[in-house]
């Protein structure tokens, strides 16, 4: 079992107790159980299941085609590999735009399918009853400023947001109108530095950033960007901390050519037929499965039947190997 708990669950008092500790916060997008459970173990705050797998799951070039099922569907992945985190799940382009009430379906569709902790929506005060309702029926609601990739093609593409007075103008009344309305907390997205500090300043409530400063009270990236999953995706507000691409091609390269060159699998990653020689060794590498906590029969893999079928004071080789050890239930 992980070192978590839910008693230890990220919560949204927790997350605005941090702002006013000065303790920045952690937010990482993640849309798999897998990932989830590493972040998780790194003790990432808050996860968020973007939108964006539109464009890095599913390979979109935006994120508006993105539908509610998908996000449910992602969310209910990532919330089984948490014990920690504080998962927030993304209200996709028009799953909230044409009306409060369908808004408010929606977004309880998200907690009580997907499991998401809370909810992030898009824009500034156009918006603002609509948090009001989220937040009086018991949904937590993070807002998104700046940069917001469902308005993508009325911006005219991905610029920065906020640099001439009226825009930072309007970026301030906007986040005082989200806090005011019950928002525990606001992405703001490609900005620039100093209108990320005011904002940051001018509110009670934790401003997470991505492409908006170090003065944020928090900061996200997509994981993907983080990793170096894309080579051809530089933009200036990402540091990557790694450059998978290159390392998968290479690992994956290598399976390659030893599957062709019959290098693998050897007798190390194969099961012998006898359950005595199987003791006998080391011990054999359990196999990839989707089933957890079984065993698997040897006599299945083999097509046959056991050599020490008449030796009952000898465990079977399907009583000794777990199929899938080490995974926790959920």
């Amino acid at each position: 079992m992980s070192k978590h708990s839910e008693s230890t669950r990220v919560t949204v008092p927790a997350l605005q107790k941090m702002k006013r500790a000065g303790k920045p916060i952690t937010m990482l997008t993640c849309y798999d159980a897998t990932f989830a459970r590493l972040l998780d173990a790194c003790d990432v705050d808050v996860l968020l299941v973007g939108d964006s797998l539109g464009m890095v799951i599913q390979g979109e070039d935006n994120t508006l085609g993105v539908t509610l099922e998908h996000v449910i569907y992602h969310t209910r992945a990532v919330l089984r590999g948490t014990e920690r985190a504080h998962v927030v799940a993304d209200m996709p382009f028009m799953s909230y735009q044409t009306s409060d009430e369908e808004g408010l379906r929606n977004a309880g569709r998200l907690i009580k399918e997907g499991g998401a902790h809370s909810v992030k929506i898009e824009g500034g005060r156009r918006h603002a009853s609509l948090v009001r309702r989220l937040t009086e029926v018991g949904i937590p609601v993070m807002g998104h400023l700046g940069l917001t990739p469902q308005s993508v093609n009325a911006f005219g593409g991905y610029k920065v947001q906020g640099r001439r007075r009226e825009q930072s103008r309007v970026l301030v009344e906007d986040a005082l109108a989200l806090q005011d309305a019950g928002c525990y907390a606001i992405v703001l997205e490609a900005v620039p530095r100093d209108v990320g500090r005011h904002i940051s300043e001018t509110l009670d409530i934790p401003t997470i950033g991505i492409g908006a400063g170090p003065d944020c009270d928090g900061q996200v990236l997509v994981i993907y960007d983080l990793l170096g999953m894309d080579e051809a995706f530089k933009p200036k507000f990402v540091k990557r901390f790694d450059s998978l691409a290159g390392r998968i091609r290479r690992a994956v390269g290598e399976y390659v050519e030893e599957v062709r060159a019959r290098a693998f699998p050897d007798e190390e990653h194969s099961f012998a037929r006898s359950a005595k020689k199987a003791k006998a060794s080391a011990s054999d590498d359990e196999p990839s499965a989707p089933a957890q906590g079984k065993a698997v029969s040897a006599v299945a893999a083999a097509g046959g039947d056991d050599d020490d079928d008449n030796d009952d004071d000898k465990p079977r080789l399907a009583e000794t190997i777990p199929l899938y050890p080490g995974v926790r239930g959920k």
